[in-house]
């Protein structure tokens, strides 16, 4: 999953399936293709008199298609190398390591090549302040030529981060001559800004490699991109909130199945523990009133460009009234047509 490891879940029920449309699938996601060989690049330069320039602009007898951009980021040990080999497999033109400056010419050389790298992933990794200086000014060129750009950032826990480097004997490339922890902590406040900017995060902590792809495919492997794609993610208060979460619903304020004998070995999945919860006061009227909310925060995000939102559903334990919660909640977005993901992040942890 990592640049350096495969690490072991932790648990398995971040593999539920996604909702197409205004139904259920509840398939999981297969591993993307074999990739295919790269297309071949034309060097920049003078063409029939045309002005070297961006490449962007101009693009002779026939108008130029500017490729879509990715940029993969992320905590070293995140899963960077891995979210790019998935790209990779789904046909995108994937370049590792490449410096920010060099990013404007090589949408350029896509540009160029007559639809052949229509879709580029850039792989960013943390190189020092001026790296990502250069990377922010980049970006910025990008935006004043029109080029659309999405940035992946791979998030993970200090403990899972630990873990994943001790395992492999390998030093964080900015501890220097201190602990593991403390290049971690570097990278985190020199890649703080970069997350923020971040259209989607990734928390791989509990991710083995097949579950990272599966998140990965979610979001790339359709045909046409949507205006928005949302996961939708219960979890249990007790084992901390989900650090890749945009926004956070409690729904502790309704009564626990937990407490009902005949409920509590079941899930938010059963038809008895769904209906418990959503004959409870105010049940029905939040969920109506969430999903209201909900549309005005989508068409905030579409006209920012925010293509990718997770909303969190809490509950005690994630077992019952986030598990329901969450089901009713991305049936409306999908019959709304928002193409939504579920993950069951704590079910079955207890």
């Amino acid at each position: 999953m990592t640049e350096h490891e495969t690490p072991k879940a932790e648990h398995t029920a971040d593999g539920q399936a996604g909702h197409k449309e205004a139904g259920h699938d509840r398939s999981r996601h297969a591993e993307g293709p074999a990739p295919g060989d790269a297309a071949g690049q034309e060097p920049p330069g003078q063409e029939d008199g045309e002005q070297v320039g961006t490449g962007i602009e101009t693009a002779g007898a026939a108008e130029a298609a500017i490729p879509e951009l990715v940029i993969i980021s992320g905590m070293s040990g995140a899963g960077r190398s891995t979210a790019a080999k998935c790209l990779e497999d789904l046909g995108w033109f994937v370049v590792d390591n490449l410096p920010p400056a060099l990013i404007p010419t090589m949408v350029e050389l896509g540009a160029r090549s007559q639809g052949n790298v229509a879709r580029i992933a850039v792989v960013v990794d943390v190189r020092g302040r001026r790296f990502f200086d250069n990377l922010r000014e980049s970006l910025a060129d990008l935006a004043t030529k029109g080029v659309t750009r999405r940035i992946v950032f791979l998030e993970s826990s200090d403990d899972a981060l630990v873990r994943r480097f001790e395992s492999v004997r390998r030093p964080h490339p900015l501890q220097g001559d201190g602990r593991i922890v403390d290049g971690i902590d570097a990278e985190r406040e020199l890649l703080r800004e970069l997350r923020g900017d971040a259209d989607l995060v990734i928390d791989t902590s509990s991710l083995n490699v097949h579950e990272l792809r599966a998140k990965m495919d979610a979001q790339f492997a359709g045909e046409e991109e949507p205006e928005l794609r949302a996961t939708v993610m219960s979890f249990g208060f007790k084992y901390g909130l989900p650090v890749d979460a945009d926004l956070v619903v409690d729904m502790r304020f309704l009564p626990n199945p937990h407490w009902v004998p005949e409920l509590r070995p079941y899930t938010g999945l059963n038809e008895e523990v769904s209906a418990y919860v959503f004959n409870q006061p105010g049940a029905k009227e939040f969920i109506d009133r969430y999903t209201e909310l909900l549309q005005l925060i989508a068409a905030g995000y579409r006209r920012e460009g925010k293509r990718y939102v997770t909303i969190a559903v809490g509950c005690t334990g994630g077992k019952h009234r986030s598990v329901a919660t969450s089901e009713k909640l991305a049936a409306r977005l999908a019959s709304q047509g928002v193409e939504t993901v579920i993950v069951h992040r704590d079910m079955g942890r207890e």
